[in-house]
């Protein structure tokens, strides 16, 4: 197990039990007890834990782990996803996309396709993006014409929210609009844990002629605390083979295209 993924696990854990003991984390982990205390005292530096006598316990930001600890988790569910999204984009769509890890894939299959690549006729695809992660991949993709909303950064997801991202928003017309979200709920719909992220995502999904949500199987049948938009509001769900049967059956009662993938 890499550093990386060693970091997410431990985090993880904590986001789960909220504390940890050094030798619990040798166990789970299966590393020696000073790799542990290493990567411990690592993480409590960049403040996404507290170091305890003999442990760590949760930090305030643990809840919604940075972008740059989540990209190793569930990594072949989230590529799959990304194809299948990319997939459903026509050559010269309008196309919003929201902060995470797997938009952030999809704006790499988009980016990476043939078909788009060698478009000799000026702008193949347009892309809306409240990311500045998804921005900087893109604008060095001639063929891409990449437009950036204004806002706030957040450090966790690298996206832009605010006022000034809604007011954007609000003056766009899209085809699509391919979201990342916390958690999809029968009940609830699509979901983020942070109201900000949520009201920008919100107004991309009202601008868009249809919405995709793309989320893995541990965000399906999950409660988050702002609603991005209800069922009935996203055409397609795109998530993978082990989302659980009875939500997804839930879901396309309530009219939501559903692609397991």
């Amino acid at each position: 197990m890499g550093t990386h993924e060693r970091w997410t696990r431990l985090l993880e854990i904590l986001g789960d039990r909220g504390r940890i003991e050094v030798g619990e984390a040798v166990e789970l982990l299966n590393v020696s007890a000073a790799t542990v205390r290493r990567d411990m005292d690592e993480l409590a530096s960049q403040q996404l834990l507290v170091r305890t006598r003999g442990g760590a316990v949760l930090s305030g930001v643990a809840y919604d782990l940075p972008l740059r600890y989540k990209t190793a988790r569930r990594a072949d569910e989230k590529l799959r996803i990304a194809k299948a999204a990319a997939a459903l984009i026509p050559p010269g769509a309008v196309v919003g996309l929201n902060g995470g890890t797997t938009t952030s894939e999809v704006a790499r299959e988009l980016a990476t396709r043939a078909d788009l690549a060698e478009h000799n006729n000026g702008t193949a695809l347009t892309v809306v993006t409240n990311a500045i992660n998804i921005a900087n991949e893109l604008a060095v993709r001639p063929y891409v014409k990449t437009v950036v909303t204004g806002g706030v950064a957040r450090p966790n997801s690298y996206e832009l929210t605010g006022p000034l991202a809604t007011m954007v928003l609000q003056g766009l017309s899209l085809d699509y609009a391919i979201l990342g979200v916390n958690a999809v709920d029968p009940k609830n719909g699509a979901a983020t844990h942070d109201e900000g992220e949520a009201s920008a995502n919100r107004a991309m999904a009202e601008r868009a002629d249809k919405v995709i949500i793309v989320a893995d199987a541990t965000k399906i049948g999950r409660r988050a605390f702002a609603q991005v938009c209800a069922v009935h509001e996203f055409a397609v769900l795109i998530t993978d083979k082990e989302a659980p049967e009875d939500v997804i059956e839930q879901l396309v009662a309530q009219g939501a295209e559903v692609h397991c993938v």
